[in-house]
């Protein structure tokens, strides 16, 4: 059965929003979207620069057959320009460290993944104390600001756009690693990342400009996994296994044939990584 294009995104994520329960939380003034799957032991999934915790739904319902899996908003999502924009990743991170005081949550495993994973890294140096274990896709400890980039950033900030702008969606399919095959996959990512208001996307690419936590690595004093797409081309290899290499005693594991979004494409071995690492972190503390 043929699927018609502007239901594809859709159907790939049907199966999985249902399973969420999602209620709202205020944080710093602002309401925020937090959405849970399963129960048990607690990680908090951080999103990327774009597409919220939708995107992030197919990776969260998979974790959730082991875990409690939660999914925060950032600052912006529900409301953009309804509360006082980030003025660094710090105050994000801060956000992040009110929102698990309020629900309760005490040293709980935190997976970031692309600008989540820099979220992650600088609540991990600022307040190490939170966190009982950290996993990280797709980030490094200083974001190099690309051309690329920075074109995006400036059209983003100045030009209103269709979700079906070419320029824009071919930055997003470059966070598979390559031109993708088009169908449900690609379009279930472009259509994700376009339900961020390109004015957030555009802040958020800014605060990257200036996110350097590389003389603070030391402060990490927990359990960690960094996560690679072989193929990413958004964040290298190198980068990220540089990373690894400034945490003592992290773990590396390279994605065979990743790209940016290997949350989404390579689902299976995530899961596999993420679960043995909790499960040698757990036995660790027996």
């Amino acid at each position: 059965m043929r699927i018609a294009a502007r239901r594809r995104a859709d159907w790939v994520l049907s199966p999985y929003a249902h399973e969420g329960r999602q209620r709202q939380a205020r944080v710093n003034g602002e309401w925020t979207d937090v959405v849970e799957w399963g129960e048990g032991e607690p990680i908090v999934l951080v999103p990327g620069l774009a597409g919220g915790w939708k995107l992030l739904a197919p990776l969260a319902a998979r974790l959730a057959r082991h875990h409690h899996v939660i999914v925060p908003g950032l600052r912006g999502d529900r409301f953009p320009g309804g509360a006082p924009a980030a003025r660094d990743l710090g105050d994000l991170a801060r956000d992040l460290g009110m929102l698990l005081d309020q629900m309760g949550l005490e040293r709980p495993a935190l997976f970031g993944v692309s600008f989540g994973g820099a979220v992650a890294l600088e609540l991990a140096t600022s307040q190490p104390s939170r966190i009982g274990a950290l996993v990280v896709h797709g980030a490094e400890a200083r974001f190099r600001s690309s051309l690329g980039a920075k074109i995006a950033r400036r059209v983003l900030e100045r030009f209103p756009l269709p979700s079906d702008n070419g320029f824009v969606n071919q930055f997003f399919n470059l966070l598979h690693g390559g031109r993708p095959e088009s169908g449900a996959l690609s379009d279930f990512v472009v259509e994700r990342c376009w339900e961020t208001d390109q004015s957030v996307m555009a802040q958020r690419i800014g605060l990257l400009s200036s996110f350097d936590v590389s003389d603070r690595l030391w402060r990490i004093g927990i359990p960690t996994l960094v996560l690679a797409g072989t193929r990413d081309v958004i964040v290298p290899l190198s980068r990220q296994r540089a990373l690894a290499a400034g945490i003592a005693g992290a773990r590396f594991e390279a994605l065979e044939g990743a790209g940016h979004v290997g949350f989404l494409t390579h689902r299976a071995e995530i899961i596999r990584q993420v679960r043995g690492f909790l499960g040698q972190v757990r036995h660790s503390h027996c």
